[in-house]
C-alpha cells in the first residue's frame, strides 16, 4: 500500500516528527544492512553506451524527472532514456510507445518522458541498456540517461548526476536530519551517496530563488549546477481545486498559489497513486461545490483516461539550467 510522504522528513532537524519516531530506528538499520548486502554481491553490467545516472539521496521529490527530461533535450538524438518503470505492470525491457502504452503498463514518469524522447523501461536495468544498444533505427543513441539510478547496483555508470531539492523556504531541508528510511527520507547515508556523485544539480522552485550557501558547502568540491522550475501554466479564468500524487504534493500546492490561481482546495496523495473512479468523482464533487475546475500535475494527468483528461486541467513543468553550456561541456569532457 502506498503511503504519503511525511512532511517532517524534509524539515530541518526533522521538525514536527511524531513522538513515536524512535521505533523506526531499528527498521532503518535493517534497510541499511540489506543495501550493504546488495552492494557486496553486486556484479554490474558495463554497457557500450555512455551511461549517465540521474538520481538522488532521498525517496523522491527532488526533481529527477524534469532534470532527466531537460538532459535528454540537451543531448537530443544522441541519447535514449531508461528507467525501472515504477508503478507499471510490464517488467520489460520494452521500448515505450506513448501512443499504445498506458501509465498502468509502463509507469507515469516513463510515459511522460516518452512523449518526446526514445525511452525504455526495464526492471533489470542491464537488460534495458542491452535493448538500447541493439537499436538499429537511425540515429542510433550512444548515450543512455538512466532515471533514478544513483543507488542501482546492476549497471556501471560513467557519470553520476545527483539532484538535490534546493528549496529551503519555510524550514524545508532536502535531507531532513539525515535519517535513513524509514527514520528519515534518506536512501543511504549522506556522505556515502555524495561520494559517488560527479555533478550536483540544485532544483530550484522558480527563477528568483537563491541557493542556500550552507547547502552548497555541504556538497564539497562537486561541480554544482542550478536548474529552475519552469511552469507552463494554462489560463483558467475560474477558481481551481488542485490535487497531486507525487512525493511532495505540498510543493505542487505552493506552485499553484505562486502562479496566482484562485485555489479553493487541495488534496495530496501518495507518490505514483493511481486514483480510482470513486476518488476522482469525490474530487470533482469538492471542486464543483466551489464552482472550481480540477487541476493536477502532468505526472498525474497522464494516468487519466480520455474522459477525465477532458475534465481536469494539467500544469506542465520543465527544467531550465542556469549554465546549460557549462553542463554540456562537462559531460563532453567526461565522454572523452
Amino acid at each position: 500500500m502506498a503511503i504519503k510522504t511525511p512532511e517532517w522528513w524534509y524539515k530541518k532537524n526533522a521538525a514536527g516528527a511524531p513522538w513515536w519516531r524512535p521505533v523506526l530506528w531499528p527498521l532503518s538499520l535493517i534497510w541499511r544492512a540489506i543495501n550493504a548486502i546488495k552492494a557486496a554481491n553486486a556484479r554490474p553490467y558495463r554497457s557500450s553506451l555512455f551511461v549517465i545516472s540521474i538520481g538522488n539521496l532521498t525517496l523522491g521529490g527532488s526533481g529527477k524527472t524534469p532534470i532527466a527530461d531537460a538532459l535528454l533535450d540537451l543531448l537530443a538524438t544522441e541519447a535514449a532514456g531508461l528507467s525501472r518503470g515504477h508503478g507499471g505492470s510490464l517488467s520489460g525491457p520494452v521500448n515505450v510507445d506513448p501512443h499504445s502504452h498506458t501509465a498502468a503498463e509502463v509507469g507515469d514518469e516513463p510515459l511522460m518522458l516518452a512523449q518526446d524522447h526514445p525511452f525504455v523501461i526495464a526492471r533489470d536495468r542491464a537488460a534495458g541498456l542491452r535493448l538500447i544498444e541493439k537499436r538499429r533505427k537511425k540515429p542510433r543513441p550512444t548515450i543512455a540517461v538512466v532515471d533514478d539510478a544513483h543507488q542501482n547496483l546492476a549497471i556501471v555508470k560513467d557519470l553520476h548526476i545527483l539532484v538535490v531539492d534546493g528549496d529551503t523556504r519555510n524550514g524545508a531541508w532536502p535531507f531532513g536530519d539525515g535519517g535513513v528510511c524509514p527514520y528519515g527520507p534518506m536512501r543511504e547515508p549522506f556522505a556515502q551517496g555524495l561520494k559517488r556523485a560527479d555533478i550536483c544539480v540544485l532544483w530550484m522552485p522558480d527563477d528568483d530563488a537563491v541557493a542556500d550557501e550552507y547547502l552548497i558547502s555541504l556538497l564539497g568540491d562537486k561541480p554544482v549546477f542550478i536548474a529552475r522550475l519552469q511552469v507552463h501554466a494554462p489560463a483558467i479564468p475560474a477558481p481551481v481545486y488542485g490535487f497531486a500524487g507525487i512525493a511532495k504534493p505540498w510543493k505542487f500546492e505552493a506552485t499553484l498559489r505562486n502562479e496566482g490561481y484562485d485555489l479553493t482546495g487541495f488534496a495530496g496523495f501518495p507518490d505514483h497513486a493511481a486514483l480510482s473512479e470513486s476518488e476522482l468523482e469525490a474530487l470533482a464533487a469538492k471542486a464543483g461545490a466551489s464552482d472550481a475546475r480540477l487541476i493536477t500535475t502532468q505526472k498525474d494527468w497522464i494516468k487519466l483516461d480520455a474522459n477525465w483528461r477532458e475534465r481536469i486541467a494539467c500544469l506542465p513543468i520543465s527544467a531550465k539550467f542556469d549554465d546549460e553550456a557549462g553542463l554540456l561541456e562537462l559531460i563532453r569532457a567526461r565522454q572523452g
